[in-house]
């Protein structure tokens, strides 16, 4: 998960902070020592690092803080302040143009992901109600054309192609009439990358851009290449001047610096960050709601919005209403799994609650295989099992374990857990407990 090294040393920074109570000078200068080390050790760039501990040491110091009844939460909420700024303020989204179509032009260096975000970006604005076309401006690497087919099918966006020998100018204007033509109103150029920054593939970006004059350029960066991604950042704006940047990969890369580098180094605002492997794992990049993940307070705005587009309203009206008349059964319990698998590894939705991160132990991983198993159980029983789990009986839960290829145990655990879930929602709807809580 992104961020989790940097989380952790923070954590242990400000854990230490609260135990002295008053804030001294040199306690002030000890804790931005650490936060620096704890910054340069999640390869954020030395310049930012300098600058964002300048900044907040300048504010530390003050005597609002010093002075204090409560100097550690001081410092954390200067600390939390300053990363949100460092990364941007605000969320910069996607500028939609009056006149359609509006033209998004993904340009970064082969092997960023540039085609995968490509569809999920389609994907993402189609769920907004926009009609989307993905152009393959990429006709040098091997199979490119045929990636962005195939993701073209998984996701329900169309593909615009032309025959090979094609220049990729004449591949991006023609996608353009076609889009006004078919009604398309947002168009995706997924352009061709390098190995590295070269004069060939910049020239050839430059022309693109001359000729359709998109809406937005935005950068498609490997968050696991650090401070390199700082270097590529700059290039790319030199010569394209972009207009905001995807991050990609940010799941895999538990350090975090490109995040909290490219900001402030290029001055062009992080956009877009993709969080997995799944075409729906892309999130807007809200900074303040990363700082708080960060310094470990969670991000309880993301999960809601997340259960947002997840959850079907309808479903999500029936459910409240079994709810009070406690009838839920086994089959929303599985409509609910279903809903809750789609936004996300259960590990990541977890530590977005707040407090989550100081209370599960350090080595926490959540069982994914745990969720299949229990779809597995429910799957293997009858539609009256489901209806009424109370008429599963040992021969009835003996060909239950045998159809889902789990245990005996496994089962009696889940039906358990469904009792217990059951008196719990029983005693929440209870008059006594509403007077209680009203």
């Amino acid at each position: 998960m992104a961020f989790e090294s940097l989380t952790d040393k923070l954590g242990a920074v400000f854990k230490k902070l609260k135990s002295k109570g008053k804030l001294g000078e040199s306690d002030i200068k000890e804790v931005m020592r650490e936060i620096r080390l704890a910054l340069l050790s999640a390869d954020v760039n030395y310049t930012v690092v300098k600058d964002f501990t300048a900044k907040v040491s300048e504010r530390a110091m003050g005597a609002a803080v010093l002075e204090s009844l409560t100097p550690a939460q001081q410092v954390i909420k200067i600390v939390n302040e300053e990363l949100t700024a460092f990364m941007g303020g605000e969320n910069d989204r996607i500028r939609i143009s009056s006149h359609p179509p509006t033209i998004v032009m993904l340009c970064g260096l082969q092997g960023a992901g540039k085609t995968t975000h490509c569809a999920k970006l389609a994907l993402y604005f189609k769920n907004m109600g926009k009609r989307p076309l993905m152009v393959a401006c990429d006709i040098y690497r091997p199979a490119a054309i045929l990636q962005l087919q195939t993701m073209g099918e998984k996701v329900g966006v169309p593909v615009f192609t032309q025959p090979e020998g094609t220049n990729p100018v004449d591949i991006a204007k023609r996608a353009i009439a076609h889009a006004k033509d078919y009604g398309n109103d947002m168009v995706f150029l997924d352009t061709a990358g390098r190995l590295q920054i070269d004069e060939t593939l910049m020239q050839e970006l430059v022309n693109i851009k001359e000729a359709v004059n998109p809406n937005e350029i935005i950068l498609t960066i490997d968050s696991m290449t650090g401070q390199d991604a700082v270097n590529v950042a700059k290039s790319f704006n030199e010569q394209l001047e972009i207009s905001g940047v995807l991050l990609t990969k940010t799941d895999s890369d538990t350090r975090g610096g490109a995040a909290l580098s490219v900001k402030y180094a290029t001055g062009k605002p992080i956009k877009f960050i993709g969080t997995g492997e799944k075409v729906g794992d892309l999130e807007p990049f809200h900074p303040g709601r990363m700082a708080s993940r960060i310094l470990g307070m969670g991000d309880m705005l993301t999960l809601i919005e997340k259960a947002e587009q997840t959850f079907d309203e309808k479903k999500a009206e029936e459910l409240e209403r079994k709810l009070r008349k406690n009838a839920f059964d086994l089959n929303d319990f599985l409509d609910n799994l279903n809903q809750l698998k789609k936004m996300g590894p259960m590990e990541n939705l977890i530590k977005m609650v707040p407090g989550m991160n100081k209370a599960l132990p350090k080595d926490f991983a959540f069982d994914e295989k745990q969720m299949l198993r229990t779809e597995a159980i429910i799957l293997s029983m009858t539609k009256k099992e489901r209806a009424n789990p109370s008429i599963v009986t040992p021969p009835r839960k003996r060909r239950i374990a045998a159809g889902s290829g789990t245990r005996v145990e496994d089962v009696n655990r889940l039906l358990k857990s469904f009792e217990q879930m059951k008196d719990m929602m029983k005693k929440m709807n209870s008059p006594a407990f509403k007077r209680r809580f009203k």
